[in-house]
Order: structure tokens, then sequence, then C-alpha cells
């Protein structure tokens, strides 16, 4: 039995395994520029950032219907509960989607097939986070806030992810400031690729709640002391990390440092079809490669819950909380 977790930084289209892309691309006449899967899996030797996230909106266009989102959630909540996971706040791309035809209503709706049963089906409480592509326009990103109006029953909080580099999150200070109006939650990719000063401002622009990656902030002794301080969640991705090439090898990762430092890490997984191994691989890793003890991997569990949007439901995080303490560990 997997040490319980909550997974707080994962994209649901980067679940989407190469089985289930060319599954969904015969149902929907999508031809892929791909022989079969191992030559699928062979374009994953990615060199940075913007190379996978190439190939990440290549496969999207394999998603076109709600039965499609439907069983890309499915199939990462099936997975996501054999390795622990008890609550997941899952990111999603609108606009990405949008821009090939496929309305707001139809992702939404699909995923929440999945969603809305999974705590019956898989034992998965979830919540859903809608991310902004930074690399797009902030007027863009203030359509697609209104577009998912509607649906805010379903959408717990916004995000920001795609390419760092050159989009500051000042850029999107007016559709934050939208969105919490809405009283959406709020969390931001900074400090992944980009600078610690985006950290900082996604924190004083945005009035994020949690920073999504968040490691290069070990360059900012200032700002790591508050974060400390602050206890603002970070939400890391170890295995993602080393694939992007944000850290050479997961051995010179800064994740025990940053637990040293006393702030609030969480591990996760990112885009786990892409990047090799889903949340509890993300978790054996760090553990097998950076010598973390049986304590600090469940000072890591605990603090997922803890990091979680489950202020609306204390009972439920406690019970949740109370499973990691209670738990034993025998070398899963």
């Amino acid at each position: 039995m997997p040490l319980p977790k909550a997974e707080l930084h994962l994209h649901v289209e980067g679940t989407l395994e190469p089985e289930l892309a060319f599954e969904l691309a015969a149902r929907n006449a999508v031809e892929l520029p791909y022989a079969d899967t191992d030559d699928l899996r062979k374009a994953y030797a990615f060199e940075d950032l913007q190379s996978f996230l190439n190939l990440y909106y290549e496969l999207m266009a394999v998603l076109r219907t709600e039965r499609d989102f439907e069983d890309l959630a499915n199939a990462y909540l099936e997975r996501a509960a054999a390795q622990g996971v008890r609550h997941a706040e899952i990111f999603f791309d609108p606009q990405a989607h949008i821009a090939r035809g496929v309305p707001m209503g139809t992702v939404v709706e699909g995923l929440w097939r999945a969603l809305g049963r999974s705590e019956d089906s898989h034992g998965v409480s979830t919540q859903l986070i809608m991310c902004f592509l930074r690399d797009e326009s902030a007027d863009s990103a203030m359509e697609t806030l209104r577009a998912a109006e509607p649906y805010l029953d379903r959408i717990v909080g916004v995000g920001l992810d795609s390419a760092e580099v050159g989009h500051p999150p000042a850029k999107f200070r007016e559709v934050y400031e939208a969105a919490a109006a809405l009283g959406l939650r709020r969390v931001a990719h900074a400090g992944e690729e980009g600078p610690p000063e985006y950290i900082t401002e996604a924190l004083d622009v945005l009035g994020i709640e949690r920073v999504d990656h968040g490691l290069r902030c070990m360059e900012d002794p200032a700002l790591v002391e508050r974060l400390v301080r602050e206890r603002v969640p970070l939400t890391l991705c170890p295995l993602s990390n080393v694939r992007l090439r944000a850290v050479d090898v997961l051995a010179e990762h800064p994740l025990p440092a940053m637990l040293d430092a006393g702030l609030l890490c969480t591990v996760n997984s990112d885009d786990p079809a892409y990047f090799g191994g889903y949340v509890a691989d993300n978790f054996h890793a760090v553990h097998d490669t950076l010598g973390l003890s049986t304590e600090r991997m469940r000072e890591l569990a605990r603090n997922s819950f803890l990091a979680s949007f489950l202020d609306h439901d204390e009972e439920r995080r406690a019970r949740y909380l109370a499973e990691v303490d209670a738990y034993e560990f025998t070398g899963n």
C-alpha cells in the first residue's frame, strides 16, 4: 500500500500516454506523425521546456470530444489511486483546446464526467484548476476566464503555465484580479526556468497562494525566508525538472536543502506520461536518490494535504492527515 498523498501539480493533458494517444487518434481519424507507440516514446527526449511543449501541444490534437476528455481523466485517476493519491487538484489548459475548435464546455463537461464520480470510482477527491497559457496574450486569458464563468461550480482556481521565460507574471495582473473577484484560488508556475524574481512578482502582483515549481527560490535567501515565514507551499516536480534540464541529474535536486530551510515543499508528477513517472514514482525517486528519510517522506505527504485547497472541508483534510500519520513504511 503506497503512502497516502495529494497531488497538486498535475496537467491532465500531460497524462496522455502513447497508447491512449493512438487509441483516440484512431477514434477521431487524426493521423499522428509516428509509426507506433515506441516511435512516439522516442520523441520524449527533451532538451528544454519548449521542446517538450512542442510535442505536448501536437498530441493534444487527438482530444476532440467529451468522451476523449473523460477517458483521459479516468486513465489518470486509475493510475493515481494505485499510487496512493487520495486527493488531486488537476490543471487543464482550455486555450490549447479552444484554439483547435474544441469549446470550453466540451473540455470541462468531459473532465467532470470522470472527476464528478472519482470518489466512488477511484477513492480520490478532486478539484479542477484552469490554467492560462503565459505565452498567449493577457486578453486571451481574460476571454478564457469569461468563457469559464458558466462552469465555475466545477473550477476551484486558476493557474499560469507554459513557456515561462520572457512572460513575467505581471502580464496577467488584471485577469488574476478578475479571478480573485470571482472567488477563485490562485496559483502560478514560477521559478522553474524563470528567475526568482518571477516568484516574488507572482506573489505580489498576482496574489498567488501556492507556487508551482519554485525551485529557483534557492538563489534568493530573502525570498526563501519570506516563503518560510508566510508558509507559501511549493509544488515541486523532481522527475520533470530532470527531463526538462532544470537540474542536470536528480542527485543535484535542491529538495533536501529546501526542506532543511523549512520550506513547505510537496512532490508531484507534472506531466507524468512525458517525464517518466507518476507521483509515487517521484516519491520513490527522491527517497532512493536523495536519501530522504521515511519521516521526510511522511513530511512531504503531510505537506501535500496542508497545501491543498481543502479549506472548505477541514474534516476531510484531517482524515487524510491521519492516514499519513498512521502509515507504516514497509519499503513501499
